[in-house]
């Protein structure tokens, strides 16, 4: 047996043992599991395992129940869109990794898969922070950073709200799709819509881009007709006024359960007087996953654009 297959079955042993003792849901027992482990941490099993066997294991767990849940705020990341982000943020790193760490903000942390992922691979070189509204979804963050020994901050409200967080080197953020229910915070915003009420995501961009220092990058997984809907008139207006967007990925349909659900990768750098614009937009489209020789190719793509920006 694997080691995180070992880690996940002890989660989801201790995890269904809660759902049925004291009848809560079996999200709910997974945080009571992670707990439990985190108390009795010498004799774990993870001990000797690496971050990312841990997070898996931890990842498979939550899944697990949110599919038992359908709460449509409880949604997690994929890995594989996790590890493209991941690829994407090294590439625009590249020569500050070489000798230092860069700070990264997840304001939409759920629980946390995203931002593990990233830091996994980018191993020891993020100092990280986190914001996420859902008790239930920053605690199972807390205790699967503490698990993977990752160093997070968090912070437990509404990332919309007025936030206590120093601009950072990057964001990276699987949007929050929908509306936004607080009118009244939404007015503090350039992208609060005229009439009606607003996208939260495209608010999300907008606070995004406020804690991002100048000539830093925003890594965002959108939905992928973001720029087709009735307010993305405003956003490509907010966008050329206060951003340089970098890359618009399209991710690989198969990964997604219908159209309505497709995502693409959104590249964008703050703007600062003392850079400039790229001379283009790198368009790509992530090819099937399983087709290695695509995959090569689309990564060679990628090269060649940041050669020549």
């Amino acid at each position: 047996m694997e080691k995180f297959e070992q880690i996940f079955s002890i989660i989801n042993e201790k995890a269904e043992k809660y759902e049925q003792n004291e009848n809560i849901t079996f999200l709910d027992g997974v945080l009571q599991a992670l707990e439990e482990i985190l108390d009795e941490k010498d004799s774990w099993v993870g001990n000797d395992a690496k971050k990312e066997e841990i997070r898996k294991a931890i990842q498979i767990a939550i899944l697990k129940g949110m599919r038992k849940s359908s709460q449509p705020n409880h949604q997690m990341t994929p890995d594989t869109l996790g590890l493209l982000v991941g690829y994407f943020v090294e590439q625009f790193f590249e020569e500050q990794l070489k000798n230092k760490s860069i700070s990264v903000l997840d304001p939409a942390l759920g629980t946390g898969n995203l931002l593990l992922t990233v830091m996994n691979l980018l191993e020891g070189k993020v100092s990280a922070t986190g914001i996420e509204v859902d008790e239930l979804l920053i605690r199972l963050a807390a205790d699967s950073a503490e698990l993977t020994e990752q160093p997070v901050m968090l912070y437990h409200q509404d990332a919309l709200q007025k936030m206590l967080v120093d601009p950072v080197d990057a964001v990276v953020c699987d949007l929050p799709v929908g509306y936004y229910p607080n009118e009244e915070v939404a007015l503090n915003y350039e992208l609060c819509a005229r009439e009606g009420m607003s996208f939260a995501h495209h608010l999300f961009i907008e606070q995004s881009l406020n804690h991002t220092k100048e000539g830093g990058y925003l890594f965002f997984l959108i939905p992928a007709n973001l720029f087709e809907s009735e307010q993305a008139n405003d956003l490509h207006k907010f966008l050329k006024k206060h951003a340089w967007i970098q890359a618009i990925i399209q991710l690989p349909e198969n990964l997604f359960a219908s159209k309505a659900h497709e995502k693409s990768i959104l590249i964008l750098q703050k703007q600062s007087k003392t850079l400039r614009a790229p001379r283009e937009v790198l368009l790509a489209k992530v090819p099937n996953m399983s087709n290695k020789d695509a995959l090569s190719m689309f990564f060679e793509k990628v090269q060649m654009w940041k050669e020549n920006k």
